[in-house]
């Protein structure tokens, strides 16, 4: 069963940029960082029956559950990103693929629990920090106000839930508009939404509200949606989408054809 409890994290992650908290009055109490394994494949969890991420463990690198493999789809517009960054790390899956995916690109990844880091580098294989890693324990909102990062990043993937895993902790539509600030003109944004919530409606609204273009896959897993979300709007040619689905197959082996099957029904259903 699972227990319903007040997120601290998403209290703590709420607090406005621009008047953080002081170091010493700031008294963060996270949920349990938890394990979990079966078949050969290690779960994360915050102390529920909520998975947070998963690793193969033969396959570390890999993104093993079919909504991370979703939120790759950047891919299908950007086949040599320079500069990506991951809000929430979960097990670090897509922190890993990203990283040895894309050899010449700057991998960056926010995450607000310690802990969270402290098990990935120990149990999910996170290797450390180097010139093109950057894990950093930060709050993603202050990232994505951070005035360096304005205009830097081909690639932003955000995947930030707390215990209860129900709905994003930042769905603002003034979170968003941060996003999109963070993206050069080509950018894409990947977002995981819990399409059987009501956050569902809340943040896509807020999503379409920030971005040019959006575009939701369907939905996986008990409710997993990936939406992408454009900095300037992009036509959609099936034909090319297509054609470069397939060569993302035949490098990386991830299942790009179907996600192009994803968006052309998402298209012909509006």
């Amino acid at each position: 069963m699972l227990i319903k409890r007040k997120s601290i994290e998403k209290e703590e992650s709420s607090r406005p940029a621009s008047t953080p908290a002081p170091a010493a009055r700031r008294k963060i109490k996270y949920a349990p960082v938890t394990l979990s394994e079966q078949d050969g494949v290690r779960y994360l969890h915050f102390g529920t029956e909520w998975v947070q991420g998963a690793m193969r463990i033969r396959k570390p690198n890999w993104p093993e559950l079919e909504y991370a493999q979703q939120m790759m789809a950047w891919m299908l517009w950007l086949e040599q990103p320079r500069r990506i960054a991951q809000l929430g790390l979960g097990t670090a899956a897509l922190t890993k693929f990203c990283y040895t995916t894309f050899p010449e690109a700057q991998v960056a990844a926010i995450e607000l629990n310690p802990s969270v880091i402290a098990i990935c580098e120990s149990m999910f294989k996170l290797p450390p920090n180097d010139a093109r890693l950057h894990v950093q324990e930060m709050d993603a909102l202050d990232f994505v106000n951070d005035k360096a990062n304005l205009g830097t990043l081909d690639a932003l993937q955000v995947d930030l839930y707390d215990a209860t895993a129900r709905g994003p902790v930042l769905d603002t539509p003034e979170f968003y508009q941060s996003c999109n600030a963070c993206l050069n003109d080509d950018g894409v944004m990947t977002v995981n939404l819990f399409g059987d919530h009501p956050s569902y409606a809340r943040n896509l609204k807020a999503i379409k509200f920030a971005f040019a273009q959006v575009i939701c896959l369907p939905q996986v897993h008990d409710g997993n949606v990936v939406a992408i979300a454009f900095k300037r709007q992009r036509d959609i040619d099936p034909a090319a989408l297509a054609a470069r689905a397939a060569q993302i197959v035949a490098d990386t082996k991830l299942p790009a054809k179907s996600w192009v099957t994803g968006i052309k029904a998402g298209i012909t259903a509006k």
